[in-house]
């Protein structure tokens, strides 16, 4: 069983690691050797198995609720894409009081969280992530992002179809109040996201965490203030 984090720190500790230099080895391509030494020299992946973090994006995670203030004690957390964990690993430590995670993915298991296996897009879904949270979402996180093929523009739709898929899904579960926060690409084409999430909710607002690399195009929309619309 793995150790559990240390309390959430808001970036690594400041200190430059040793560079490690990598030796070629056969059967592995220039570029899983390029990924395999940036990964070993990155200093947000030291820390998070430094301070046993499943994965480097609970940093991401963790800036943007410095920023934004998304996590609360006795909150309800639905986190989407979950796997390995490192999310719910966060939500937790910032005293959340229930959190379920869900990924295609199986997922080790982690103390105080409920894990399923399963997809998110099943229209029975939203009501067993109720019954395990025993109510509404106060907060519906996803980091998921589909298979890039390398285009650009291609990359970009995929991911703000899933975001949509993402933000439908967020609408069905979350409280009057709550907040939704899910990555997106840098590009156009955003208008079919952002029209009703700035219906729904009282903020919209873009961030790129320092977590998240310099060259990646990543971005995280954050979406707070959910407004439900009323039945006439």
């Amino acid at each position: 069983m793995s150790r559990p984090p240390r309390p959430p720190s808001a970036r690594p500790a400041a200190g430059r690691a040793e560079s490690v230099t990598l030796r070629k080895a056969s059967g592995r391509s220039p570029s899983s050797q390029r990924w395999l030494t940036r990964q070993l020299n990155d200093p947000y992946v030291q820390a998070a198995q430094r301070e046993g973090w499943r994965s480097r994006a609970a940093f991401k995670l963790i800036e943007l609720d410095a920023r934004f203030h998304l996590l609360a004690p006795g909150m309800r957390v639905v986190d989407l894409g979950a796997a390995p964990g490192g999310w719910v690993q966060v939500a937790l430590h910032r005293g959340a009081a229930r959190v379920v995670g869900l990924d295609l993915l199986p997922i080790a298991p982690i103390a105080g969280a409920e894990l399923i296996e399963g997809d998110f897009t099943d229209p029975a879904m939203p009501g067993r992530l109720s019954r395990a949270l025993g109510g509404g979402a106060d907060l519906v996180l996803s980091d998921m992002a589909p298979n890039t093929t390398g285009h650009a523009a291609t990359d970009h739709l995929r991911i703000l179809a899933l975001a949509e898929q993402a933000l439908a899904f967020a609408l069905e579960v979350l409280t009057p109040g709550g907040a939704f926060v899910a990555k997106v690409f840098q590009g156009g084409a955003e208008r079919d996201l952002l029209m009703p999430m700035k219906s729904a909710f009282r903020s919209v607002r873009h961030a790129k965490p320092p977590a998240s690399r310099a060259q990646s195009v990543e971005l995280y929309v954050i979406a707070q203030g959910y407004r439900p619309t009323r039945a006439p």
